[in-house]
């Protein structure tokens, strides 16, 4: 993350980032763990391709070079959000942080951008502190919807966090961001237990109500379906998803890892007709809006939450001047609260020892 964040810089083209990106979690990951374990030689690689997503671009780009976006350079001011995701052993750690082009503490960034930074980053160090055993799931949904209030900025609507496990990203316990009626009620209420891990995805916009919608973008990152079973009719398709298979296994994949990328697009149609694929469409806010991201992977220890991700590279508060605070009492509580809370030891405990001297 540290080396893509220094590569964002003005004139900078966002598919050589992705690649970039690709190429580093690839060379981290396989210079660890090379040692077969009884004769298993252990999985390790991506466990979510490099997407750069700028400005009004909620999630999920990261452009094939034949993609008419594939030219996109950043520029200054651009808010632009980095996605990666590595995995060893099917166990995935999954991180996103935002930046604005050309801020620094002597320059910082203003205006509606900042806005977006600032609300994102504290409703996700909200949701930290509210990821705990016995935490509930809305309890983190509410949370985040008020903390972003306070920038006048929403929770892009929709947008899924889930429980995390072996080779799987999007476990069926999960928490949803500023869900309508309908979404609230079809997602279930759950309880956070001891021993469970999680990738929470903060995305917060400066639009009106939070809501995106696809534009040109074309989809490029897919994730096979563990729990759908379907023959491919085309030999295009099966060899396309045999390829899938053994370079990206149950995770997410951007359709650069494949050889051929024609084939790769015709081959991909099918599996997805028939939910053998699933998408993740290139979202984006309304124009002259701005996202926010960041996300963290968290595990709930027997002794308290630990964040397997680090804590963001680029920000800081004296990178952003923004004209709002937060001013909830309740929601300042929360953040000052440690994110390991430390356990009280009980006065009860120490009674007998006390009793013993006095007999002596």
């Amino acid at each position: 993350m540290k080396k893509l964040v220094e590569a964002c810089v003005e004139g900078a083209k966002v598919l050589e980032l992705c690649e970039e990106g690709d190429k580093l979690i690839e060379s981290g990951t396989g210079a660890v763990y090379n040692k077969a374990v009884k004769g298993v030689k252990i999985a390790k690689g991506l466990a979510f391709p490099t997407s750069i997503s700028v400005n009004n671009c909620v999630a999920h780009f990261t452009p094939l070079p034949s993609d008419p976006l594939a030219s996109l350079t950043l520029a200054k001011d651009d808010v632009v959000k980095i996605h990666i995701g590595a995995h060893i052993d099917g166990l995935a750690s999954v991180a996103a942080e935002t930046l604005i082009v050309g801020a620094t503490d002597a320059e910082p960034a203003t205006g509606r951008r900042a806005d977006a930074v600032k609300a994102a980053w504290h409703a996700a160090e909200a949701a930290m502190r509210l990821i705990k055993v016995g935490g509930k799931n809305f309890a983190v949904t509410d949370v985040v919807n008020r903390v972003v209030k306070e920038w006048d900025c929403h929770a892009v609507e929709g947008m899924l966090s889930c429980q995390h496990s072996k080779n799987v990203i999007d476990g069926k316990k999960r928490i949803v961001l500023n869900p309508n009626e309908a979404q609230r009620r079809e997602t279930d209420s759950v309880t956070f237990a001891e021993g469970e891990i999680y990738g929470m995805d903060i995305l917060v916009s400066t639009a009106e109500d939070g809501k995106a919608r696809t534009e040109e973008s074309r989809t490029t990152i897919f994730q096979r379906s563990a729990d759908v079973t379907y023959q491919l009719k085309m030999k295009t398709s099966r060899m396309v998803f045999s390829e899938i298979q053994k370079k990206a296994g149950p995770f997410p994949f951007t359709l650069r890892c494949l050889e051929d990328e024609k084939r790769a697009r015709m081959g991909v149609q099918e599996a997805v007709q028939h939910g053998l694929l699933r998408p993740y469409e290139v979202l984006y806010t309304p124009q002259n809006t701005f996202v926010a991201a960041f996300h963290f992977t968290i595990a709930l220890l027997p002794g308290g939450p630990s964040l397997i991700t680090h804590k963001p590279v680029w920000y800081s508060a004296s990178k952003l001047k923004t004209d709002k605070e937060l001013e909830d009492a309740e929601l300042k509580e929360i953040l000052a609260k440690p994110l390991r809370e430390t356990k009280k030891k009980g006065k009860k405990a120490e009674a007998p020892a006390e009793e013993e001297k006095k007999e002596e």
